[in-house]
């Protein structure tokens, strides 16, 4: 291969990467928006954002249904961090909210 088709090489993979965190992008709005519907009804339950058992629940989905190339440890890793985040935009919303609602 020469230099020139490897940098073609390159940069086509590196277009499809490109589109590929696009369409994640994209799931994780999805996965946001679902969220925030779970938040709504904790918050008017007065249920706790982080639930321990549901988040296993979730590791075991993804783990149970990962076919590689990446190992068990790198998805749990990935979706401890998706899960993080989407506590953090469950308090945020909440916080939010519940200001509106005091402003009243």
């Amino acid at each position: 291969m020469t230099n020139e088709e490897a940098q073609l090489a390159l940069d086509e993979l590196r277009a499809a990467i490109d589109a590929v965190d696009i369409r994640i992008l994209a799931l994780f709005n999805e996965r946001a928006g679902v969220v925030s519907g779970i938040g709504d009804i904790k918050k008017q339950m007065t249920m706790p954002i982080y639930e321990p058992k549901r988040e296993e629940e979730v590791f075991r989905n993804v783990i149970s249904n990962n076919h590689g190339p990446l190992s068990e440890g790198a998805v749990r890793r990935l979706f401890e961090r998706i899960i993080d985040e989407m506590r953090t935009l469950q308090r945020e919303r909440m916080a939010r909210e519940t200001g509106k609602e005091n402003s009243k």
